[in-house]
């Protein structure tokens, strides 16, 4: 079994899942009292946050870079980065490891394709929705359209992302602001969502709606168990 590299902290709320998703992953393939094989280097959100909001990404690229030294100076075999909006750095981190950086947009643009989805909607922080690292990517790499929510309902969910969810609030009234955003987008003609903030599987479940959702936390996780089994 390969050594997973958890590069997380952002927040330790999604973290904490990853860890439990990665964990029932393997026992569920290998049976017993098998876990996975983790590697974790949890940095502080708060500074990585301030960094956000500045617009200081080179700073945030060189914290989690040395976050991934020590990952691979531990043993790890490759690694995650355990938020999607970080990933607007997965290149920049790249220059720190020679290890793999097992991408999530790419794990989830797998899963879409699977499905056949030509068009889907994208939740998740501003940066994620409105810059063009995540959804260029989908677009370029994967033939897939990527639609985001107006304005206003954007700013909704990033405010809902860093004001409750990292914090580990969960608020019915948020919940269902969530689903009627996600129901515009699908009569928009998306044929799903993406949950691309790894805190918003804690708010919106698959059982809360008939639109098709795709949770690139377990998505991610499931990928990263794969690996971790592969030879």
């Amino acid at each position: 079994m390969k050594t997973i590299g958890m590069l997380g902290g952002m927040s330790w709320e999604s973290t904490a899942h990853y860890y439990q998703l990665l964990n029932k992953g393997i026992n569920e393939a290998l049976g017993g009292l098998h876990s996975a094989r983790i590697l974790l280097n949890s940095v502080n959100f708060q500074d990585i946050e301030t960094l956000q909001r500045t617009g200081n990404w080179s700073d945030t690229a060189l914290i989690l870079g040395q976050a991934a030294t020590t990952i691979e100076k531990g043993g790890a075999d490759f690694i995650i980065i355990c938020t999607n909006t970080m990933h607007k750095v997965a290149d920049e981190i790249s220059q720190f490891t020679s290890l793999p950086i097992l991408h999530i947009a790419d794990t989830t643009a797998e899963t879409l394709r699977s499905a056949n989805i030509k068009r889907v909607g994208l939740l998740g922080t501003a940066f994620t929705m409105e810059q063009a690292f995540y959804k260029t990517r989908i677009r370029e790499k994967f033939g897939i359209e990527v639609t985001i929510p107006c304005e206003e309902d954007r700013a909704f969910v990033h405010k809902v992302i860093y004001q409750e969810l990292c914090k580990g609030i969960i608020s019915n009234e948020s919940k269902l602001r969530f689903l009627d955003i996600i129901n515009e987008l699908y009569s928009q003609g998306c044929q799903g969502v993406i949950l691309g903030c790894t805190e918003i599987s804690l708010l919106v479940q698959q059982d809360d709606t008939n639109v098709t959702l795709f949770d690139t936390t377990a998505i991610h996780a499931k990928a990263a168990v794969s690996l971790a089994l592969s030879c």
